[in-house]
């Protein structure tokens, strides 16, 4: 994964804000994730249009008390975990159709 790389839930994930838990969700068949405040926002920021240099930039942006290669770091390996799990994929959904 690169800083060029723009990435989307794949078709059979949900990410939303659960109700009934008060907390966002992620889930996909046979699987119900929780993530942390952190996966929350930057998962609020993939959008399958963003590069992820660009969700970095703007994470180092909002939060100036942390080194940006620092954030370029954990964002990176956040998101190359859950690409790998499958939950995330290249590019828009709308992208095999185009």
């Amino acid at each position: 994964m690169s800083a060029a790389t723009v990435l989307c839930l794949a078709p059979h994930v949900v990410f939303r804000f659960d109700e009934t838990r008060q907390r966002w969700i992620m889930m996909a068949p046979e699987r119900l994730m929780l993530p942390d405040e952190q996966a929350v926002e930057i998962l609020q920021l993939v959008d399958g249009k963003t590069r992820v240099g660009a969700i970095v930039d703007g994470l180092a942006a909002r939060y100036t008390q942390a080194p940006r290669d620092v954030i370029a770091k954990d964002v990176t390996a956040m998101l190359q975990d859950l690409a790998d799990k499958g939950c995330l994929v290249n590019g828009s959904p709308d992208a095999a159709a185009e």
